[in-house]
């Protein structure tokens, strides 16, 4: 679409802040006015609207808007009810990524113990979460109260953290890191190389493909995107 203002900025209302473009408060697709609680959110969503299409009259696209986007959903569907943000979060802790161990070749099984193992201890002493882990792709039953554990951990946060988590944990296929990334025990890049370890193993050997490559760097811009949301509002 057509950049329409001239000037985005913020402004503190009663319930937080406002995003003005050339002085009239942004509304979102619902009709609802766009108010977020952080300060560092609102600049940088104004940010974004500064700089998306250059100018007045200039072409935009609401991917240039990326923050926006997302508190967006967070505001209008997510904080009217997040408890079914939470349950589908708390369902990737029933198959966690990190669980599944390769049983061969003898390098990978050893990256992954190093790199995957101790999040899992983390998880454990934080959470009293205890987890298993088993070899193959035969599903591993963890103990409900673990489970509970971890549902009980994505309460704590806000619909904007909930929303940039519902990004980060199904392209991580881990929600024990995405709740690092949300506690600030884990970066964005940090988590995605996690993530995606057994396939950067791969690489290593087999060489690399276009086609996924570009597919990576996109998972990886949404997953830094979904870091950056959590940081302004942490």
């Amino acid at each position: 679409m057509k950049r329409f203002w001239d000037t985005a900025s913020v402004e503190a209302v009663a319930d937080g802040y406002a995003v003005l473009l050339d002085g009239k408060p942004m509304h979102l697709p619902g009709g609802s006015v766009l108010r977020v609680r952080s300060a560092c959110l609102a600049e940088a969503i104004a940010t974004e609207w500064q700089i998306a299409g250059g100018a007045k009259g200039g072409e935009m696209s609401f991917a240039d808007t990326p923050l926006t986007r997302i508190a967006g959903t967070a505001e209008e569907r997510i904080a009217p009810d997040p408890v079914a943000t939470i349950d589908a979060l708390a369902a990737y802790a029933e198959s966690d990524l990190l669980y599944y161990r390769a049983e061969s070749p003898e390098a990978l099984i050893q990256r992954q113990a190093r790199n995957w193992q101790p999040w899992l201890d983390w998880a454990a002493l934080t959470f009293d979460a205890p987890l298993k882990t088993t070899t193959g792709i035969a599903f591993v039953r963890q103990d409900p109260s673990s489970l509970r554990a971890l549902r009980h951990a994505l309460t704590r946060y806000d619909a904007v953290t909930l929303a940039a988590l519902g990004i980060a944990i199904p392209l991580l296929g881990s929600l024990i890191l995405g709740l690092a990334m949300a506690e600030n025990q884990l970066d964005a890049k940090s988590a995605y190389e996690l993530g995606a370890l057994d396939e950067l193993f791969q690489v290593e050997f087999w060489g690399e493909d276009a086609e996924a490559a570009a597919r990576r760097t996109a998972i990886t811009a949404d997953i830094v995107v979904a870091g950056r949301l959590m940081e302004l509002v942490r």
